[in-house]
């Protein structure tokens, strides 16, 4: 399935209190995205109108989490909200060990420092920016093991997030077992689009990690969206409810990193959830270092409470048909406008293959950073660049990496936005497109050591 029919439907829930947005004019726009040296991600908030830059952080929580709030115990040590959050992890995914941490990259830098030694070997389906920096601060080098068909935007398979299995055997046989010290298995895979594994494939991995020895790592930050695409394409599951797929895909792997801050709706936390108790008793250790208290983890005890009330939640079959359902909406508007997008549509976001948006452009000229730029020049929508920038340049050499994939993520919030706002968006990303022969691609000019698409600058040629 790639988009679905165009029935009528509504979100499972109703609004109790409104922000209210600024409007700005385009001569506003221009002089702001100037100012932020054409980065979105240096764009004050206030400037912004709909925002779509992210879905990390930036849910609606319910009535129930702002209740939980307000039950914050906020000792130093043994928090009550600690265990409530143990609690969820194990109900809820499986997982043994459980040590919060401020977001997400906290639990990966954890992991890094105990798992990875320098010259070990990671590979995982598709790269994430802060996932490989801390497996390469880490001494560890990443390999790509996802099937040839993700980095083709416009190629339709339904499980694009799926593992070439050949890649990991040769990778094993080259390497040796004791040089892989896990693998890094996304769900869903956010470079490349949002896309899915199907639970036959991490069942066949796990077969094969089992054979050598080898451990399969989850980064679970968007796990109930793929089991949202499980269930609608994987023959055996269509009568299985989110929460049984969840739990299925958990007990296939030993481990995992979460950003709470996606699929359990949260504004700030995440989790490293182990099996092992004395990789769980060395990461608990190391939180101290970097994070806090192994019962705290760098979070509040109210934070910890609003995450074990979101767990639960998007579990929900009918908050995820919701929140799928408004990035199809979305996908299936663009489609119908003929403007290149990532195929099938992914679970957190429309991604537009900028490359084919702006032919006209080499990838020197940062394509995907200049539509995200003209996008929001046009209507205040602010979106992000996944393509050069976000690749970075290779360790040894100091080349820009090349992704096959040069895109444009529209990023949509859970539970903040409504289809009218969809429409918006619609409408102006076409507007963009008819005039897209009209930009001329950007250099940069300031370029940060690491993660440098969070604060690069750019000029426009």
């Amino acid at each position: 399935m790639e988009i679905n029919s165009n029935h009528s439907w509504a979100e499972p829930f109703k609004i109790k209190m409104v922000e209210l947005l600024n409007m700005t004019t385009p001569a506003q726009r221009k002089k702001k995205i100037k100012e932020a040296g054409y980065n979105t991600f240096l764009l004050r908030s206030r400037d912004v109108y709909i925002d779509l830059l992210t879905d990390s952080g930036t849910n609606a929580m319910s009535d129930r989490q702002w209740a939980g709030l307000m039950l914050g115990d906020e000792a130093y040590a043994g928090s009550e909200n600690f265990y409530h959050l143990e609690s969820a992890v194990r109900e809820c995914y499986g997982y043994k060990y459980v040590v919060p941490t401020h977001q997400g990259r906290g639990a990966e830098n954890l992991l890094s420092k105990i798992l990875i030694k320098p010259g070990d070997i990671i590979p995982g389906n598709m790269y994430f920016t802060t996932t490989r920096l801390h497996q390469e601060l880490a001494g560890g080098i990443f390999h790509d093991i996802i099937i040839d068909e993700a980095h083709d935007s416009q190629n339709p398979h339904p499980f694009k997030g799926n593992v070439d299995l050949n890649k990991v055997e040769a990778l094993i046989k080259k390497f040796g077992p004791e040089k892989i010290p896990y693998l890094c298995i996304a769900t869903t895979v956010n470079m490349a689009g949002g896309q899915p594994i199907s639970l036959k494939n991490l069942k066949d991995l796990r077969k094969l990690t089992q054979k050598y020895g080898i451990k399969i790592i989850l980064d679970m930050t968007r796990v109930a969206e793929n089991a949202w695409f499980i269930k609608q394409r994987e023959p055996g599951y269509k009568n299985k409810n989110i929460a049984q797929i969840v739990k299925e895909i958990c007990n296939l792997t030993d481990g995992a990193t979460m950003s709470a801050k996606k699929d359990a709706l949260v504004n700030i936390g995440g989790f490293l959830a182990l099996n092992d108790k004395k990789l769980y008793e060395e990461s608990s250790n190391l939180c101290v270092v970097y994070e806090g208290l192994h019962t705290y983890g760098g979070l509040a005890g109210r934070d910890m409470e609003a995450i074990a009330i979101g767990i639960r939640e998007s579990l929900s079959d009918d908050h995820m048909d919701a929140r799928i359902g408004q990035v199809l909406y979305l996908g299936n508007k663009l489609r119908k406008a003929n403007v290149p997008i990532v195929r099938p549509v992914g679970g957190h976001g429309v991604f537009i293959d900028a490359r084919k948006f702006l032919s006209h452009l080499k990838q020197t000229q940062f394509p995907a950073q200049t539509l995200a730029a003209e996008i929001y020049e046009d209507s205040g929508v602010r979106t992000m660049e996944r393509g050069i920038v976000s690749a970075g340049r290779d360790a040894e050499t100091g080349e820009h990496h090349y992704p096959k994939l040069e895109l444009v993520r529209i990023t949509i919030p859970r539970r903040v936005y409504t289809q009218a706002h969809m429409d918006v968006v619609a409408e102006s990303i076409e507007n963009v497109y008819r005039n897209r022969r009209k930009f001329k691609g950007l250099k940069m000019i300031y370029e940060p050591r690491y993660l440098r698409f969070f604060q690069a600058r750019f000029k426009k040629l």
